[in-house]
């Protein structure tokens, strides 16, 4: 049995197996809904999602646009452009007295188990570097500062030229237990599921911004959590997406 047969064996529901109860069912507590933060570095303000006038498109247009687009015009994207992005794919509609997160992307159990890391290259009035956002506050936090981090991160995405031509590149990040914890190992399917709700809602969010999106399952997986300080039973790099304004001639 190969080692993909093997996940999904491992991970599978049968009715001749033993009812192995979760974390949740034992009563154990409930990881918290976002990873803490360090308060006392500086928070940026992103423009709040309710005021912000992003053109309509219809969603038939949306979804008939939507194409992997590799490069891209080297021009900034605005932080209410970058605020419209990150609302679309990890906004947190309300936090519910249980307590979870109701966001603008489904997930099992509304368990919620990404992080947000965006490589900025460029977006008007942010430097150059690696941001987390947080979804709660709705705010970014530079985390690793500087120009260099482009480069780091084409290396980690085996030097795919469009994360070096991006305007950003998303990184989502999985925080395991927080699926574990209701679902067991079972979790781990959901995770890969979730990833690919939320980066279908970048592609079709792209598209009333003129942007253009490519997701990115091609990386150094084990460099990637290292050079994030994760510890990978913890936290790890689940999948990436490059976006920039897209070049002339394709539909904006």
């Amino acid at each position: 049995m190969g080692i993909g047969q093997q996940f999904l064996h491992d991970t599978r529901y049968a009715s001749d197996m033993p009812d192995e109860p979760s974390d949740q069912e034992k009563g154990l507590p409930q990881p918290p809904l976002e990873l803490p933060f360090d308060d006392s570095m500086p928070m940026i303000d992103l423009p709040d999602p309710k005021t912000l006038v992003i053109p309509s498109i219809d969603l038939r247009m949306a979804i008939e646009r939507r194409h992997s687009i590799r490069l891209y015009r080297d021009e900034a994207l605005t932080l209410e452009e970058l605020s419209f992005l990150l609302w679309c794919t990890q906004g947190v509609k309300a936090v519910t007295p249980r307590p979870c997160t109701l966001r603008t992307v489904p997930s099992g159990g509304a368990r919620h188990a990404f992080e947000t890391y965006l490589m900025v290259r460029a977006v008007t009035g942010l430097q150059p570097g690696i941001y987390r956002f947080l979804a709660i506050e709705h705010k970014l936090q530079l985390v690793k500062p500087g120009t260099q981090t482009l480069q780091d991160v084409t290396h980690l995405c085996v030097d795919q030229k469009m994360v070096e031509l991006s305007a950003v590149t998303f990184i989502w990040t999985a925080v395991p237990y927080r699926m574990i914890w209701r679902y067991s190992q079972r979790a781990y399917r959901g995770l890969f599921l979730d990833a690919g709700h939320v980066c279908q809602n970048l592609y079709l969010a792209a598209e009333p911004v003129g942007c253009g999106v490519c997701g990115i399952n091609a990386f150094l997986d084990d460099e990637f959590n290292a050079y994030l300080g994760f510890d990978p039973e913890q936290q790890f790099v689940i999948y990436c997406a490059s976006l920039g304004k897209k070049p002339t001639g394709i539909h904006a």
